[in-house]
């Protein structure tokens, strides 16, 4: 049902886009649209990771790096993709103090999860486990394209709609007439935003509930959210501040905490994502991965941000 929810919103915002098309430019307005956002799915499909990766400066990582607590990540990361039938993926870090990740990639098998040096920095072993299996979750629902190809078509609706609404407002022989060009310029990067938000916050959940499933800890997951989520409020990541498109690929939110879940938040509230793992952790008794390797030293954490976890355990923690 979510696979095809997705494709229904996604139908929408071509359909937005060819719509908007015509009003400004009639016919060929319609076509040349069509075409231009056949070309901006092809391109995003080959591209979008590349991009993403290069825009955040990420850099790749493997089991040879010199710091316990990267080796620590890369190996996790390996053994959890193992787990959950997946490829082994490209694995980055960011160099950005910001504690966050993010996923990409057009396939599984050309995915790549990146988390921050300040992810590695403030977070256990354990939570950052949990996050990273958030992302390889995304992976292997395949979100990583289809929240890509969304923020390229939502964008360029948007760019679109000024096009028509600062060069071909003043023909009133086109369809629509001059007020009805204005008016979907206006209405439509509003609607591709809605659209776009509503597909974010549907995966974020999905992506926690498997990702729990796949580290085997919700609870660390649950914890890991609360604590990101105060980072992201306090430290300022200039790269998604620029990109603000690319805040959805995110396991928080990089640009503003959201209160609520409502219609203009691309993820959804995390009191409401700690109380859904938590319930999931009760069901699942509280089981917990076991941990061979031996931990790396704990690095500083972030200046003014408390570094033990508020989420309640309950009965089974």
């Amino acid at each position: 049902m979510n696979h095809l929810k997705t494709f229904a919103l996604l139908a929408a915002l071509t359909a937005l886009f060819v719509g908007l098309g015509y009003l400004i430019a009639g016919t060929t307005g319609m076509l040349i649209a069509l075409v231009f956002a056949g070309g901006m799915n092809l391109f995003s499909y080959w591209n979008a990771d590349k991009i993403v990766l290069r825009m955040y400066r990420a850099v790749p990582v493997d089991e040879n790096h010199p710091e316990p607590l990267i080796r620590n990540y890369v190996a996790d990361i390996v053994q959890m993709s193992a787990d959950a039938g997946l490829p082994r993926p490209k694995i980055a870090i960011i160099p950005t103090e910001q504690p966050n990740a993010f996923a990409t990639g057009r396939n599984p098998q050309n995915a790549a999860v990146c988390a921050t040096e300040g992810l590695l920095r403030a977070l256990t072993r354990e939570e950052i486990r949990g996050v990273m299996a958030h992302e390889l979750a995304h992976v292997k629902n395949r979100d990583t394209l289809t929240m890509t190809v969304t923020a390229t078509v939502a964008g360029a609706i948007s760019a679109l709609a000024n096009f028509g609404l600062f060069f071909g407002g003043g023909d009133r022989d086109r369809p629509g007439g001059m007020i009805g060009t204005i008016a979907m310029a206006l209405l439509a990067p509003m609607a591709a935003a809605l659209v776009q938000m509503a597909i974010s916050r549907g995966r974020e959940y999905e992506a926690d509930r498997v990702g729990a499933e796949i580290a085997g800890d919700p609870q660390a997951l649950a914890s890991a959210l609360q604590k990101i989520e105060g980072w992201s409020k306090r430290i300022h990541n200039p790269t998604a501040e620029h990109n603000p498109a690319s805040a959805q690929l995110f396991i928080i939110n990089p640009l503003s905490g959201q209160g609520a879940d409502n219609l203009f938040s691309t993820h959804p509230n995390t009191a409401n994502r700690v109380e859904a793992l938590m319930d999931l952790a009760g069901k699942m008794g509280g089981r917990r991965p076991i941990l061979t390797d031996t931990p790396a030293p704990n690095r500083p954490a972030a200046t003014g941000v408390p570094t033990t976890p508020t989420v309640k355990r309950g009965p089974w923690g």
